[in-house]
């Protein structure tokens, strides 16, 4: 098939990965309702298109956390997403860095930090959940520092993860030892493609970087189950203390949608927040991303970096999450599905859409730097 838009990845996924990868991607909590209006809020927002500007010279580059990248984006951690092609993050890692911009390795991730940073050439991104074993932990911010990554997202949305439906109905909840294994194997038995390709050959199939606790499982066994019997419910600020004793880089606290939580961030000294609702797949019926993002910019945008993810699937997307007051946008499902779809190949042709996507708005609003982006380009609120 031809694919020219993120829908058009999200079909190819759809066609290539076991059912029990795809909903896992593709899915979100309960009745989905967030999932929903974050993709519809944003798509809402009418652009105030403008006309005889000079925009024969747009610049889409930005700076984020020290680091100039060449567009105000970055690869968002998506648990599981190297099960998508063969040892898919490694994959994703080079096509974030010939494309310019960070990719954001997992907790949950299927590559562990030594070989991501193996595949690498470059500083990215690593993403920290709150574990219950404090130990484990800090071996993981070591690993984290030892690869030369640059930034630590500490997700803070999920101490118990979201009841998501989709994945009761395929097997990758609710369905632990053989009986799983089965039915996880018979949805791999119809895709061949990936079968071959990741299901034999990029083995292992493991979460890379908590194999220390596993003793032995690969951790997909009950995904679900292993996540609430090992992430920490008691989280509260006083852990950032704990992170900030190991972690002296920037810190990024993702999973705000209140002013007032992006205050108290700001008050214990995080860098920057990723205004975010875990993509509709944590608390269903709260806030869409771009409605939580205006008011949370206006809080503390001008005293750390405000970075917001949900419901981008186009490079039109991403301009209105900076108009509403966000320095970067994070894209989680549009790289999964083109990792998916075509691998590192794929990671790189949806950037290159998105960055295309992006000068034609830009242009058509009359924007000529990313700075120059901010809410006079939504129509009715020049």
């Amino acid at each position: 098939m031809i694919i020219a838009s993120i829908a058009d990845f999200r079909e190819a996924a759809r066609r290539r990965l076991p059912r029990f990868l795809f909903e896992y991607i593709d899915g979100g909590s309960y009745a989905e309702t967030t999932l929903r209006r974050n993709v519809s809020d944003l798509a809402d927002l009418a652009l105030r298109q403008r006309v005889l500007r000079d925009v024969s010279a747009l610049d889409l580059s930005t700076e984020l956390f020290g680091q100039r990248q060449a567009l105000p984006v970055a690869l968002a951690p998506i648990g599981l997403a190297g099960l998508n092609a063969r040892r898919g993050e490694c994959q994703a890692v080079r096509a974030a860095e010939q494309a310019g911009i960070p990719f954001t390795l997992s907790t949950v991730s299927a590559c562990a930090l030594p070989e991501v940073a193996a595949a690498a050439s470059r500083p990215f991104w690593f993403q920290l959940y709150m574990i219950r074993d404090r130990g484990f932990m800090r071996d993981l911010m070591a690993q984290a520092v030892a690869a030369r990554c640059s930034a630590l997202v500490f997700t803070v949305d999920m101490p118990v993860p979201g009841s998501r439906y989709r994945d009761y109905h395929t097997g990758l909840a609710g369905a632990p030892g053989l009986r799983g294994a089965a039915w996880r194997a018979a949805q791999a038995a119809v895709r061949p493609r990936w079968a071959w390709d990741v299901g034999l050959f990029g083995r292992p199939h493991t979460l890379g970087n908590v194999a220390p606790v596993l003793q032995g499982r690969t951790g997909i066994e009950d995904f679900f189950a292993w996540m609430r019997g090992n992430f920490d419910p008691s989280i509260n600020w006083r852990d950032l203390d704990f992170i900030r004793s190991e972690w002296s880089g920037p810190l990024i606290i993702k999973g705000i949608l209140d002013p007032a939580d992006a205050r108290e961030a700001a008050e214990l000294g995080a860098d920057g927040i990723v205004v975010s609702n875990h993509g509709g797949r944590q608390l269903d019926g709260v806030l869409s991303s771009a409605r939580a993002l205006p008011p949370i910019a206006e809080a503390v945008g001008d005293r750390l970096t405000v970075l917001a993810d949900g419901g981008v699937r186009s490079g039109l997307d991403v301009v209105r999450l900076l108009a509403l007051g966000a320095k970067g946008v994070l894209l989680g499902r549009a790289w999964a599905y083109a990792l998916a779809a075509g691998g590192e190949a794929g990671v790189s042709h949806m950037l290159r859409i998105i960055e295309a996507e992006m000068r034609i708005a830009m242009a058509l609003t009359g924007t000529t730097r990313i700075a120059e982006i901010d809410p006079t380009i939504l129509a009715g609120r020049a």
